[in-house]
């Protein structure tokens, strides 16, 4: 039986997160915003209030909360500022290279440093050069007996600037593609190892953004997290798990646009009433707020589904292209009802919009989550009805059985149906032989 109601433990984890998101994060969100700076110590915070590393299993003294947990802590935070929200999950993203591999003495060595120390962690696969075909990447890998050297540069890295752990993929050779890549788990302070400055960007300027310069870098062997071959799965498997939550950034920054709009439509006055009474201005909001709920719904199944146990993959990108796209559109809009005021800096719209423009940028675009659906579409997907060519089309009249026992042959070329005991020589719609015919009937 279908159940869509939180748990008592997750309403309560949602009014904490949102009490959190409201006292501590959205009354300075413009402040970060205006200087391009990342508030360390809000993040600090939510690490004190038990909001990140909630993905460490239980065997290494975590809490082992599902991805609904995660989704429903971001949706609250993205909700107060997105770019915030984006460097206390990075964590997450970091963190789930790490839970994932195979390597059980990095994750006994690490995952406890980084669950009962202030430590940041972050996701290292894409390059300049290089975003959403990870197969793509030129950082090098070489082996050196037991370890690994790396040369390169990983960009775009959030928390790169202020991370003390970056999970690094790179390749052994750019022409193997896929089949080359490797990841590692590498310390900010190890020789050769070295960020760059923060990259200024349209939105999201509370989260660092930067590049990790690789030079010389010795890996050794315990920190391997994943070798040739084994790391382009190890990448896709962290996307499966962390699509759903970039879904939920997109359903709490559009909440939050909704929210102020109808705010703002139910104050504001032309024509001698509230614009809120306009029907124009009404099915704006009914549409903003059928594309939230249907974005929630879609995060939160590839969400149970990964909690569940059961492959997340293409409902990961439904949800995650999706949600990031619909909520550019509610922001949107929420600008529109603002109308000017809601394009000058006083209100909170166009933060809201710049911010929410890049989550159908990182962590893969939404024509990489289009190329996932479609393939799993054309490929994988098992129809429930059978074949247009072997639809009969019986006659049917007051007679239940009717036609049953008649033969019917259909043409494949262009449908048409023939009944009798043999099909025509010529079919006499678009005259293709009596081959093209099928029998349809009985089967």
């Amino acid at each position: 039986m279908l159940n869509f109601s939180l748990t008592p433990e997750q309403l309560a984890l949602q009014k904490k997160v949102r009490d959190f998101a409201i006292k501590e994060i959205l009354p300075y969100a413009w402040h970060y915003d205006e200087t391009d700076t990342t508030p360390i110590h809000i993040i600090r915070k939510a690490y004190d209030a038990g909001l990140m590393n909630g993905n460490i299993p239980k065997k290494y003294g975590g809490r082992e909360m599902g991805l609904i947990e995660a989704c429903i802590t971001v949706e609250e935070i993205a909700a107060a500022d997105a770019g915030i929200a984006t460097s206390i999950f990075d964590n997450s993203l970091g963190l789930e290279p790490v839970i994932l591999c195979a390597n059980e003495a990095v994750k006994e060595k690490y995952l406890p440093l980084i669950l009962n120390g202030f430590k940041l962690i972050c996701y290292a696969t894409s390059e300049a050069m290089m975003g959403s075909d990870v197969a793509g990447m030129r950082c090098q890998a070489v082996k050196d007996g037991d370890d690994y050297i790396l040369n390169g540069t990983k960009y775009w890295i959030t928390n790169a600037g202020i991370a003390d752990y970056f999970s690094i993929f790179a390749t052994v050779d750019p022409a193997l593609s896929h089949k080359g890549i490797c990841a590692f788990l590498v310390e900010k302070d190890w020789e050769g190892v070295s960020t760059g400055i923060p990259i200024e960007k349209l939105g999201q300027r509370s989260s660092n953004t930067a590049a990790v310069k690789l030079v010389n870098v010795r890996v050794p062997k315990e920190n391997i997290l994943a070798e040739p071959g084994e790391g382009f799965g190890l990448a896709m498997r962290t996307f499966s798990m962390t699509r759903p939550p970039i879904g939920a950034f997109g359903v709490g920054a559009a909440r939050s646009a909704m929210e102020f709009a109808i705010d703002y439509a139910k104050k504001r006055r032309a024509f001698g009433q509230k614009i809120a009474n306009f029907e124009a201005i009404q099915f704006k909001f009914a549409e903003m707020y059928q594309k939230i709920e249907t974005a929630r719904l879609l995060t939160m199944k590839a969400a149970w589904e990964a909690d569940s146990g059961i492959d997340p993959t293409i409902n990961a990108s439904i949800s995650k292209f999706y949600g990031t796209e619909i909520a550019f559109e509610v922001a949107n809009t929420a600008l529109q009802i603002f109308g000017g005021y809601g394009y000058t800096r006083f209100y909170p719209i166009e933060k809201l919009l710049r911010d929410i423009r890049v989550l159908s940028i990182y962590e893969g675009t939404s024509e990489i989550q289009r190329v996932i659906v479609s393939g799993f579409v054309l490929n994988s997907y098992v129809p429930a009805m059978p074949p247009i060519e072997d639809i009969p089309r019986l006659h049917g009249d007051t007679e239940p059985d009717h036609g049953r026992n008649e033969t019917v042959w259909r043409c494949r070329i262009c449908g048409h149906i023939h009944y009798g005991d043999n099909p025509p020589e010529e079919c006499p719609n678009c005259f293709f032989p009596e081959s093209s015919y099928k029998k349809v009937w009985p089967v």
